[in-house]
């Protein structure tokens, strides 16, 4: 059954989080890496949080390249390592998200198969990573899982996947907007980056899923056959904040 937006995602576990909202929250302690496996218990409602302004271009552009971590192996324009992927570079200024008064940049997207982030359990054929950076060099993640569906924007992004080896996809006039579901409320919490140096310390805001044709799937499990996604992470006592009054 499909489910839209971060209703799909986040209700049925957050019901069962408000039984237990008197409870009180556990303690973080280190390491805080992601991704994270979002379920009942992670789940803290939070009818407070600063509103997550997008600002997103309509025409943007950019190059798709491949992210290579293998460059000194012989082999390493064939093999797969578990941790390159296909990233969009997007061009200066074309987009930025403000939070709590702070801007980040948007800087690129890129994909990881299976999705990283499980909700209770699910994972998703793909999911999308937004990194933005504040001039400070703090970062904050934007997580959009990706179902098959309708074609959608990722589709013309993934239509020509860039060789580890190669020149890069130049794609002019990217609708940045069209990346992100309608339903933009997020489920938030604090945890790293999922591929070395796993930095911690990243904001990250998961999405509703958004949807692409089977072919773009297909494409790009095609390429990372063995899958780019990290295990999930233990939470060590983060909680999970969701926007209720929002879904």
């Amino acid at each position: 059954m499909a489910r839209k937006g971060i209703i799909a995602i986040a209700v049925p576990v957050v019901l069962s989080a408000l039984l237990t909202a008197g409870a009180a929250p556990a303690q973080s302690q280190v390491p805080l890496q992601s991704p994270i496996d979002i379920t009942p218990s992670s789940i803290r409602i939070n009818p407070h949080l600063p509103q997550l302004e997008i600002s997103y271009g309509h025409h943007a552009a950019g190059d798709l390249h491949y992210v290579r971590k293998d460059a000194a192996a012989a082999n390493g324009c064939t093999v797969r390592d578990h941790e390159e992927t296909e990233e969009f570079e997007v061009e200066p200024g074309a987009g930025h998200v403000t939070l709590s008064g702070v801007r980040y940049d948007l800087v690129q997207f890129h994909f990881h198969t299976p999705s990283e982030h499980r909700f209770a359990g699910h994972a998703d054929p793909l999911e999308m990573h937004l990194v933005h950076r504040s001039a400070a060099g703090a970062l904050l993640v934007i997580g959009v899982p990706l179902r098959v569906g309708a074609a959608s924007t990722v589709d013309s992004v993934l239509a020509h996947l860039a060789p580890e080896c190669g020149e890069e996809v130049h794609l002019e006039d990217i609708d940045l907007n069209t990346l992100l579901p309608v339903n933009r409320a997020t489920a938030r919490y604090t945890g790293s980056l999922t591929t070395a140096p796993f930095t911690e310390g990243v904001q990250w805001f998961v999405m509703g899923e958004k949807t692409v044709t089977q072919a773009t799937v297909s494409r790009f499990q095609s390429l990372f056959y063995a899958g780019n996604a990290r295990p999930v992470q233990p939470l060590n006592g983060r909680k999970v904040e969701v926007e209720l009054p929002h879904l």
